[in-house]
C-alpha cells in the first residue's frame, strides 16, 4: 500500500480506540454513518474542524454537520422548540438532521456553523459513529469523507481513493445502509432531501406540508447557505453526467434502473429504496470506467426518489 493511502481498520474496538486517540489528538478520521462515510473531528476544537475543511478542500461558508449520541447530548448544544423535539423522539437515531438555533454556551467551533446562528445537529444510528461518540466523549462534526463537491463514500474504499495523503484512518464497516446523506429539516422546510420522506416526517392529518428547497426556486448562492448540502453542484464525478436517458448514447456508461438495464442497473425491481442504497456506488463505477461520460435512467420523482434526484441534479450541474 503507498504510503499516502490512509489505513483502513476493520471495525472493532481496537480501530475504535485508535480513532479516538487520534481525533482527542486534534485530528480527524473517517468513520460510517448510515447514510455515508463521514469524516469526523471534535466539533469544539476548532485547529480541528479546520483539518476537515482543509482534507475536503470544502469551502468555509459551508457548515458542518454535528454529531452527538442521543437527544440529552443535542439540547446541550442546541434550542429545540415542539416541532423539533417531535420529530428528534421519533426519527433518532436514525437519518435526520435537525437546523436549530444553536445555543450560546455550547461550546461548538464558530467553523462548524460557519458563523450561523444555527447548527445542524443529529443522532446517528450507526453502531461505529455511536461507538466513537462514546469513546471521545465529545460531540463530531463529520461531513461525507469525500474531496469537496465529489461523489459521497458509501465504501471504505471509496475513502481511501478520495482522501489519499489527507487523512490517517478509515474504520471498515461494509457499505453504508442508506447510501444517502441525511434528510436535512428546520422548522417546517426540508432544506436537503434524504431517506427520511415527507410522508414519514409529517404522516398526520391536518399539518401544513412540509416544503423542500427545490419547491421554492433557485438552490441558495453561497451567500445564502444555511446548512449543509444546499451547493447547487454537488456528489459530482469527474466525467458529464446525462440525466433521464432511456437508451445509452456513444461513448456512455449507462446506469439503469427498473425496465432500463444499462451497463448495472441500481434497482432491476425498480426499488427505490434499494436504488438510493446503490446510487453513490454505482456513480464510482461509471466514473472509474472507460467510458468518457455517464448517463443514468429516470428515476420516479416519488418518496425517496426525490433525494435521489436531487443528487443527480447536482451532480449533472456544471
Amino acid at each position: 500500500m503507498s504510503p499516502t493511502n490512509p489505513r483502513i481498520l476493520p471495525y472493532g474496538e481496537a480501530a475504535i480506540a485508535e480513532a479516538a486517540a487520534l481525533i482527542r489528538a486534534g485530528g480527524c478520521v473517517a468513520v460510517p454513518t448510515e447514510t455515508v462515510y463521514g469524516l469526523a473531528a471534535d466539533a469544539t476544537d476548532s485547529r480541528a474542524v479546520a483539518g476537515i475543511y482543509e482534507a475536503k478542500g470544502r469551502p468555509s461558508f459551508n457548515p458542518l454537520i454535528v454529531h452527538v449520541p442521543d437527544l440529552a447530548a443535542a439540547e446541550l448544544i442546541a434550542e429545540f422548540d415542539e416541532t423539533a423535539r417531535s420529530l428528534a423522539e421519533r426519527f433518532w437515531p436514525g437519518p435526520l438532521t435537525l437546523v436549530l438555533p444553536l445555543r450560546p454556551d455550547s461550546g461548538i467551533a464558530s467553523l462548524v456553523t460557519a458563523g450561523l446562528p444555527t447548527i445542524a445537529i443529529r443522532v446517528p444510528a450507526h453502531r461505529a459513529m455511536q461507538a466513537l461518540l462514546a469513546a471521545t466523549g465529545k460531540p463530531l462534526a463529520a461531513p461525507s469523507a469525500n474531496a469537496s463537491g465529489g461523489i459521497s463514500p458509501t465504501r471504505a474504499e471509496h475513502v481511501a481513493a478520495s482522501l489519499a495523503g489527507r487523512i490517517p484512518l478509515v474504520i471498515d464497516d461494509g457499505p453504508t445502509l442508506a447510501g444517502l446523506e441525511s434528510t436535512i429539516v428546520q422548522g417546517e422546510r426540508i432544506l436537503r432531501p434524504g431517506p427520511l420522506t415527507k410522508a414519514q416526517l409529517h404522516p398526520g392529518e391536518g399539518r401544513g406540508p412540509v416544503t423542500t428547497s427545490s419547491d421554492s426556486g433557485p438552490r441558495p448562492s453561497p451567500g445564502g447557505i444555511t446548512a449543509p448540502g444546499q451547493l447547487d453542484s454537488h456528489y459530482a464525478p469527474s466525467k458529464p453526467l446525462r440525466l433521464n436517458a432511456t437508451q445509452t448514447e456513444t461513448g456512455e456508461y449507462l446506469i439503469g434502473f427498473g425496465p432500463i438495464p444499462g451497463n448495472e442497473t441500481l434497482s432491476a425491481t425498480a426499488n427505490l429504496t434499494e436504488g438510493a442504497a446503490n446510487l453513490f456506488a454505482a456513480l464510482h463505477r461509471a466514473d472509474a470506467s472507460p467510458a468518457p461520460a455517464i448517463a443514468i435512467a429516470p428515476i420516479p420523482n416519488v418518496g425517496i426518489g426525490v433525494a435521489i434526484n436531487d443528487r443527480l441534479r447536482r451532480a449533472a450541474h456544471r
